[in-house]
């Protein structure tokens, strides 16, 4: 695992890349959403089906129009540091929670054997991950090891509301709730870090934004933090840029580049979460669907392999000459994304770059096509820079799915 160890001056703060793609303020129902004159029939609709079930314990109506840092909630036992949707559902959480330490023995058995030594005893860990039952089974473990934790969400759309009231009720300080606004994002993020009977001496972080912020808002505190921890991609780039620049004055570790995490979580579990993803906001059927994969790293691999399992025609673009003759030897057919954007059902970036779908792939799409990001930062996707009058459709379900309508064209782009 990579370490840096430099010191200097704060660069100038970014915004959250998945922040940079704006929404139209009128959020029309989808199937209400107006047409333009000569444009086709459009026959696809997001399927609600596959989330009724955990929606229909999870959701409160009268809960729901209101912003939870407008409500004062309070755990069974009084505890009120923490800022969620609903401390109601944490009994759903809690189950959803104990189904995940299942798949989990390596965390489990640790708490077992360490679990009365307390070795994290002292450490006061500030995270900014997704809220999910998994992430949830690892704060409650460095918990169990005599940690503090103050936790927040990396991606204001992935937050899994039950799970973050079951952490509260546990008596986690977790401020996350799915759908925050920007100001929200930040907002959270800031109370835990600046409570004033609490400074954190580590960062665990996922995409940068809970560090930079510390970085930017809080200097002297930063230099005292013991060691930082970075499992993205997105992250561990832009810790490299503060420590080729000599301002990064704090221990960090590229959990990214572990063996672990490239191996088996970039290759595995997407290979399972893009099914799951694309399921549950379209419900289509990939037997037969034509589909460009661009990327073919651990991510790729593992999207291409779950794609071409249920029967699409998988076809991969990539610029790193052995990944590319890697996914040629799979039994896929490398091309540029320019040869097959016309006739393509779907597209699925995994690259880690910026603008990879730029706006003159998207009005050349097929109407009905889905557009999908399978990276931490949706800004892959190029919908900033719009060459037409377009205008966007926000569709809640498992994941977010924006129609983007261009000239008799709708394609759809789902963040992840």
């Amino acid at each position: 695992m990579a370490k840096w160890d430099s010191c200097g001056s704060s660069p100038a703060f970014r915004e959250p890349h998945w922040m940079q793609i704006q929404l139209t303020d009128e959020k029309q129902e989808f199937n209400k959403r107006p047409t333009k004159a000569g444009r086709r029939s459009l026959s696809r609709s997001i399927s609600q089906s596959s989330t009724d079930s955990y929606s229909s314990v999870c959701s409160d109506s009268s809960e729901d129009e209101s912003s939870p840092r407008d409500k004062l909630q309070k755990t069974s036992k009084g505890l009120s540091d923490f800022c969620i949707k609903n401390i109601k559902q944490a009994d759903f959480g809690r189950r959803e929670i104990e189904i995940a330490q299942q798949e989990m023995p390596a965390l489990m058995v640790l708490r077992k054997r360490a679990g009365g030594e307390k070795p994290l005893a002292g450490a006061k860990i500030v995270g900014c991950t997704h809220i999910t039952a998994q992430t949830a089974v690892l704060i409650e473990t460095l918990c169990a090891l005599g940690a503090q934790c103050r936790w927040a969400a990396c991606n204001i759309f992935s937050t899994q509301n039950a799970i973050a009231a079951a952490l509260a009720e546990g008596g986690t300080s977790v401020f996350a709730w799915r759908g925050e606004s920007e100001d929200d994002f930040w907002w959270c993020i800031d109370q835990c870090v600046g409570a004033e009977t609490w400074q954190p001496n580590m960062i665990l972080d996922d995409g940068g934004d809970l560090t930079h912020w510390i970085y930017k808002k809080y200097p002297t505190l930063f230099k005292k933090i013991k060691g930082i921890v970075e499992e993205s991609v997105t992250g561990v780039y832009r810790l490299y840029q503060l420590s080729k620049a000599g301002r990064l004055c704090v221990p960090a570790m590229n959990v990214n580049d572990s063996v672990t995490k490239q191996k088996f979580d970039n290759l595995y579990c997407c290979k399972e979460s893009i099914l799951d993803g694309l399921k549950r906001t379209t419900d289509i059927m990939f037997g037969g669907k034509q589909v460009v994969v661009c990327g073919y790293g651990e991510v790729g691999k593992g999207c291409c392999a779950a794609l071409k399992a249920l029967g699409a025609v998988v076809y991969v673009t990539e610029v790193d000459p052995i990944c590319a003759l890697q996914a040629c030897m799979d039994g896929f057919r490398v091309i540029k994304l320019n040869e097959v954007v016309r006739q393509v059902d779907m597209v699925i970036t995994c690259t880690g770059t910026k603008n990879v779908v730029g706006r003159e792939h998207l009005d050349r799409m097929k109407n009905g096509c889905i557009v999908c990001n399978m990276g931490h930062s949706n800004t892959e996707i190029d919908l900033m820079h719009q060459s037409r009058s377009v205008s966007l459709l926000l569709v809640t379900a498992a994941a977010t799915c924006s129609c983007v309508d261009t000239d008799f064209t709708d394609v759809f782009a789902l963040a992840s």
